[in-house]
């Protein structure tokens, strides 16, 4: 495993980078209403991103491998998907929960975040969940200062949702990031405190908890791509990229319309 701690120079790019992909979620934010599609969502994503961003949409034809090129600008992700939804004609509905997922390219460097959004009213289910996944992600981001492991972040992650009653997903985690879309360490969302690779000054990855209100199994869709709970239950997502500093971390995919740290409740 190599671990590439990012100079002065690429942490500011990567800072760039982090505010434009957040600044795309608050672009769309008002689009995400009963009757858009998530194709119309993608659009509007992917023009504001080369058009007025000039940036480059990073999902769009990646092609990790034994995969076919990812087709869409952005990924979108209702309700019992977890992860690498397929934008496509699928029409929001009151009641609905979805992921959306942006990553952006801006000099060469990548800025990967994504929020969940309630269409319409969500039910009281749909809410505790989104809202507890939100309340995971920020309890791993605590664990992230100098001497710490990443056995710690998933070790909060792991013990707040499991407290519940709810799942963690773990054939996903989150990643190192940078000139690259993914880099080593990987960083899972369950573990044992004091596990793992020491956390040190300079790394840069994304923390990115997938909460199921069921059972953790997962289902892979035909399209190769979109990933389901294996029990139809719902399932949230938040995602930030994080920055390693002296002594702590540093949130890089925050802009003016992103939602601030939760007060802890759960």
């Amino acid at each position: 495993m190599k671990i590439h701690i990012k100079t002065p120079e690429e942490i500011e790019k990567m800072r760039v980078a982090g505010r434009l992909a957040s600044e795309v979620l608050d672009y769309v934010t008002p689009y995400v209403q009963p009757g858009v599609t998530t194709e119309e969502l993608d659009t509007l994503c992917h023009n504001y991103m080369v058009d007025v961003q000039k940036t480059i949409p990073a999902p769009l034809n990646y092609a990790p491998s034994g995969h076919s090129p990812y087709p869409k600008s952005i990924c979108t992700s209702v309700n019992n998907q977890i992860c690498h939804g397929v934008p496509g004609q699928k029409k929001l509905k009151n009641g609905d929960i979805v992921n959306i997922d942006i990553t952006v390219i801006s000099d060469g460097y990548h800025g990967d975040t994504s929020r969940m959004f309630f269409v319409g009213e969500p039910s009281i289910q749909a809410r505790r969940l989104c809202e507890l996944t939100w309340e995971a992600l920020w309890r791993g981001i605590d664990q992230v200062k100098p001497g710490n492991h990443l056995g710690d972040i998933g070790h909060a992650i792991q013990k707040l949702a499991e407290g519940v009653g709810y799942s963690v997903v773990r054939e996903f985690c989150g990643h190192g990031i940078g000139k690259k879309f993914h880099e080593d360490p990987q960083v899972l969302h369950y573990g044992r405190a004091g596990s793992g690779l020491e956390i040190k000054q300079g790394m840069i990855f994304t923390i990115e908890p997938m909460i199921n209100a069921g059972k953790a199994a997962i289902r892979h869709l035909p399209d190769g791509w979109t990933i389901t709970t294996k029990d139809n239950s719902l399932s949230a997502q938040w995602e930030h990229t994080i920055l390693v500093t002296e002594d702590g971390h540093e949130v890089l995919t925050l802009s003016d319309g992103a939602p601030p740290k939760p007060e802890y409740r759960f």
